[in-house]
C-alpha cells in the first residue's frame, strides 16, 4: 500500500472526494483515511480541519502502519528562508530541525532511532517532479516550529542561519514514520517568503493566494503517484 498525507494545499482538492472513507480507531484517538485500490490518503488537519499545533500526528501515522502502508508521500506548505527559493517552487528536504517539539511513539520504553530521511524515495519523487517540469530543489533543511502563529522577524533572522524552509508539521510526521520504519518523503510547497525575508511585508492573503495557485501543480504529481505508485 502507498500512503499520501495532504495538508493546506490539498484541503479543497477534488482528487479524493469519491474515495471510500474509513474511520480508524487508534491508541491515540480516531482518525479518518480515504482508500482506493492500493493507496491510502489522510488529510492531516482532519475534517473539520484543526490548526497545526492540534494535529494528531500519532493517530495519523499509526493508521498508515495499521493499513500496511509501506511508503508515504507527504505534501507540506512552507515558508522560504532563502531568496533563491521563491514562492511557487518546491523543495524535497533531506534533513530537518525540530528541537522544540519532538513526537514519538516511544513514550514508555527505552528505544532510540538515528533519524534520517529515506534517500531512495526522495530521489524517486525528485526525478518524477523534474520529469513533470516542476521547479523543484532536491535537498534542503526543514525547520519545524510549533505554531499556530507565524514566526517573528527576529526568529526568522535566527532560523535562516540554519535552514532553508520553515513549517509546522513535517518533522513530527517524519520522526513517527522513522520509528514505524515507513519510508517517508515530503514535497514542500513554498507558498511565501518567511516574515522579514522579502522587502514587501508578509500577509496572510499572500499565503492563501499562493497555496491555491500551487494546488493544481501538486495535484498533478499526486495523480501520477496514485497511478504509478512508488519506485
Amino acid at each position: 500500500m502507498n500512503g499520501i498525507i495532504g495538508g493546506t494545499s490539498l484541503l479543497n482538492s477534488s482528487t479524493f472526494r469519491s474515495w471510500d472513507e474509513q474511520k480508524i480507531e487508534t491508541p491515540y484517538g480516531d482518525t479518518y483515511a480515504k482508500i482506493k485500490d492500493n493507496t491510502v490518503f489522510v488529510q492531516r488537519h482532519g475534517n473539520p480541519p484543526v490548526p497545526p499545533h492540534q494535529i494528531n500526528h500519532k493517530a495519523n501515522i499509526w493508521a498508515f502502519n495499521n493499513l500496511n502502508v509501506r511508503q508515504i508521500l507527504s505534501v507540506n506548505s512552507v515558508g522560504s528562508l532563502k531568496m533563491k527559493l521563491k514562492p511557487g517552487t518546491f523543495v524535497i528536504p533531506d534533513d530537518f530541525i525540530s528541537l522544540w517539539s519532538i513526537s514519538t511513539f516511544f513514550e514508555k520504553e527505552m528505544k532510540f532511532i538515528v533519524p534520517g530521511m529515506h534517500e531512495g524515495v526522495k530521489e524517486y519523487i525528485a526525478a518524477l517532479c523534474k520529469k513533470l517540469r516542476f521547479n523543484v530543489h532536491s535537498g534542503g533543511i526543514y525547520i519545524q516550529t510549533t505554531g499556530p502563529r507565524l514566526e517573528t522577524k527576529a526568529e526568522i533572522r535566527l532560523l535562516k542561519r540554519f535552514g532553508d524552509i520553515v513549517g509546522m508539521t513535517m518533522a513530527s510526521e517524519a520522526t513517527l514514520c522513522m520509528e514505524s520504519e515507513i519510508p517517508y518523503v515530503s514535497l514542500c510547497s513554498v507558498d511565501n517568503y518567511c516574515n522579514g525575508i522579502a522587502k514587501i511585508p508578509l500577509t496572510i492573503e499572500e499565503i492563501n493566494m499562493n497555496w491555491q495557485q500551487n494546488m493544481q501543480t501538486i495535484e498533478t504529481l499526486v495523480k501520477v503517484v496514485i497511478e504509478k505508485g512508488f519506485a
